[in-house]
């Protein structure tokens, strides 16, 4: 397993990509709207940060982190060749088209792991 990226909660991609951008020259490689979240993931050179912004009135997760948490790191995702492998649950559908399964931070020392398979 390697680094793949990590999941950044904001309530104004734009803004946050504007700055990564120019304080860690890291350009924008893919954008996409998926489920209830605009979704830009910036190219560190060596992984990504994954911009989580959710489109207005969205529920689920992301909302609910940053009302509870405010903007910040949501989770850590490691890219595997064999997600099915690597997990006792079923993967579901990511962004950007790969699998993903998350492990919750209760059982992973209060750490948010996505496993991510391309």
């Amino acid at each position: 397993m390697q680094f793949d990226h990590a999941g950044v909660a904001t309530d104004d991609a734009d803004a946050l990509a504007d700055l990564y951008g120019a304080a860690l020259d890291a350009p924008v490689a893919h954008e996409e709207t998926f489920g209830d979240l605009r979704v830009a993931f910036l190219d560190l050179g060596n992984g990504y940060f994954e911009l989580l912004e959710p489109l207005p009135d969205a529920e689920g997760a992301i909302p609910d982190y940053l009302d509870s948490h405010g903007p910040g790191i949501h989770h850590l995702a490691l890219e595997t060749r064999d997600i099915r492998d690597a997990l006792d649950d079923e993967p579901r559908p990511g962004a950007w088209g790969h699998e993903v399964a998350f492990l919750h931070p209760g059982s992973t020392g209060g750490v948010l792991l996505e496993f991510v398979e391309h």
